[in-house]
C-alpha cells in the first residue's frame, strides 16, 4: 500500500499533524537509540569512553550533517513536482539525486578517513581519550556511503508525504541497534569500536527497508531514460544543495573550533558536555519532524502555486513550535537531571562534577528552546520557495556566535560562557532567516 500524501489539499493543522506526528516519533525513538548507545558507552565502558565519543561528535557530525542537508536539498525538487503532478521530472529528479549522493559519499568517505587524527590532534584532544576518538570516528566515518544511502532514501519518502515508512526503518534498527550493542561492547568487549560498528549496522537495514517501500511507490518509475546522466539538472541539484551543505558545515566547523576549547577544560568537563549534546537530539528531535512537514508542505504548494495554503502553513507551524517547545521545556526542566544520569554514573571517578557540569549547561539550554524551534519555520520556507542562501548565511551567523564566544568572549567572562553559547547561536541563526523572510514574503508567498 502506498504511503504519499498530497498536501495541497485538506487542512494545513491536520495535514502538518499527522504527517510530523511519525516523523517526531521517529526521531525521537532515532534519540533514545542513540541514548541507549552512549549509555551503554559511559556505563559500560566509563565516563572516559563518553568523552572520547564527545571528542569525535563535532567531526562526524561536520559529514553527517553536510549529507543530510544536500539530501534535504534535493527532497526539495522531488516535493515540487510532486505537488505540481510532474512524475517525469520528478523520477529524473530521483536518479541524478542518486548519482549525486554516491560520488559525494565517496569522497567524503576518503576525507574523513585521512584527516581524522590530524583534525583530533588539532583539537588538542586529551591524551588519555585521543585513541578511543580516533577508533570510534574512523569506524562512522568508515560508514558514510551507507548514512548518505539512508538520508537520500528517507528524505525521497518523506517529500512525497510518508513520514510511516522511515518510522518503521527506525524501529527495526533501533531494535537491531541496542542488542548489537550490548552484544559487541558487553558480551564481545569490543569497546568503541562495537558501539559504532553496530550504529552503521543500524543505519544500513534502515536504508534497505527504505528502498523496498520506495519501489512500491508507482509514481516513482526509474527507467534506463531517466537514469542517464542530465548534467544540467546535476548542477541545478548542486547550486541548490551547496548552501544548505554550507549551512551545516560552517554550523559544525564552529562546534569543531568550540570543541577545542571544552577539550582544554579535562575529561570530566567533557564528559559532561557530551551527556547534553546526547539529550539535545531530544531537544531538537520534534523541530527536525515538524521542519520536515513545514518542507513537505511548503514545496508541494509552492509548486502547485497555492500561495494561500502557504500563508496558512506559516501561522499554523508557528504556533506548533511554540506548543512542542513548552511541552519539551517542562519535561527537561522537571527530569533533565535524572535523564543525564543515564550516561554518567555518579559513583565513578569523575561521574559527578560530569553531571554537575552537565546540568547547568542542559538547564540554560532548555529556556531557550523555543528559539531554536522557531528557525525551523521560516528556514525550511526559505528553502521550499527556492531561496537556500539564506540557510547557509543563518548557518555562518551561528558560527561566528560559537567562535567569538568560545574563543574571545571567554577570555573576559570565563568558562561560564561556555554554557550560553548554544542559545546565543540559535538567536543568530533565527535572525539569519526571520529578516530576510519579511522582505522576502510579499515575492513569494502575497
Amino acid at each position: 500500500m502506498q504511503r504519499t500524501t498530497d498536501m495541497t489539499k485538506g487542512s494545513p493543522w491536520k495535514l502538518l499533524i499527522t504527517f510530523s506526528l511519525p516523523l517526531i516519533v521517529t526521531n525521537l525513538g532515532q534519540q533514545f537509540y542513540m541514548i541507549a548507545d552512549a549509555a551503554i558507552v559511559g556505563r559500560g565502558i566509563g565516563v572516559k569512553a563518553l568523552a572520547a565519543v564527545g571528542s569525535a561528535d563535532w567531526i562526524y557530525w561536520l559529514i553527517l550533517w553536510t549529507v543530510a542537508g544536500l539530501a534535504q536539498g534535493f527532497s526539495i525538487f522531488v516535493s515540487r513536482h510532486f505537488g505540481d503532478k510532474n512524475y517525469d521530472s520528478m523520477n529524473k529528479t530521483i536518479a541524478m539525486s542518486a548519482v549525486l549522493c554516491f560520488v559525494l559519499g565517496c569522497i567524503f568517505t576518503i576525507v574523513g578517513i585521512v584527516s581524522a587524527r590530524p583534525l583530533l590532534e588539532a583539537l588538542k584532544t586529551p591524551s588519555d581519550i585521543i585513541n578511543d576518538a580516533y577508533v570510534y570516528l574512523i569506524t562512522m566515518i568508515s560508514g558514510t556511503l551507507v548514512v548518505t544511502a539512508y538520508n537520500m532514501a528517507s528524505s525521497i519518502l518523506r517529500a512525497l508525504g510518508d513520514g510511516k515508512t522511515p518510522l518503521i526503518a527506525m524501529i527495526i534498527a533501533a531494535l537491531l541497534n541496542i542488542f548489537m550493542d550490548l552484544l559487541f561492547v558487553m558480551v564481545f568487549k569490543w569497546g568503541i569500536f562495537g558501539a559504532a560498528f553496530a550504529s552503521v549496522l543500524a543505519q544500513l537495514l534502515s536504508f534497505v527497508y527504505c528502498i523496498y517501500r520506495i519501489k512500491k511507490v508507482d509514481c516513482i518509475k526509474i527507467t534506463k531514460n531517466t537514469r542517464k546522466l542530465d548534467f544540467t539538472l546535476i548542477k541545478e541539484l548542486i547550486i541548490f544543495g551547496i548552501p544548505l551543505a554550507t549551512q551545516y558545515i560552517v554550523i559544525a566547523l564552529g562546534g569543531i573550533i568550540l570543541q577545542s576549547t571544552i577539550n582544554l577544560q579535562g575529561s570530566n568537563f567533557v564528559a559532561g558536555y557530551t551527556a547534553v549534546n546526547k539529550l539535545y537530539g531530544l531537544l531538537e528531535s520534534t523541530a527536525i519532524s515538524l521542519g520536515t512537514a513545514f518542507s513537505t508542505y511548503f514545496a508541494q504548494n509552492y509548486g502547485a502555486g497555492l500561495k494561500e495554503r502557504i500563508k496558512q502553513g506559516i501561522s499554523t507551524g508557528i504556533k506548533l513550535c511554540i506548543i512542542a517547545s513548552l511541552v519539551i521545556m517542562v519535561i527537561i526542566l522537571s527530569s533533565g537531571k535524572y535523564l543525564l544520569q543515564l550516561f554518567l554514573d555518579v559513583s565513578k571517578d569523575g561521574g559527578t562534577a560530569a553531571l554537575e557540569i552537565g546540568w547547568r549547561y542542559l538547564y540554560i539550554m532548555a529556556l531557550f528552546l523555543i528559539i531554536l524551534y522557531l528557525i525551523y519555520v521560516y528556514r525550511n520556507l526559505l528553502q521550499a520557495v527556492g531561496t537556500s542562501v539564506w540557510s547557509m548565511i543563518s548557518g555562518i551567523l551561528e558560527f561566528i556566535i560559537r567562535v567569538v564566544m568560545g574563543k574571545v568572549i571567554i577570555l573576559y567572562l570565563g568558562i561560564d560562557t561556555l554554557f550560553f553559547i548554544e542559545p546565543m547561536a540559535w538567536i543568530g541563526a533565527l535572525v539569519g532567516v526571520i529578516i530576510p523572510y519579511f522582505f522576502l514574503k510579499n515575492k513569494y508567498i502575497s
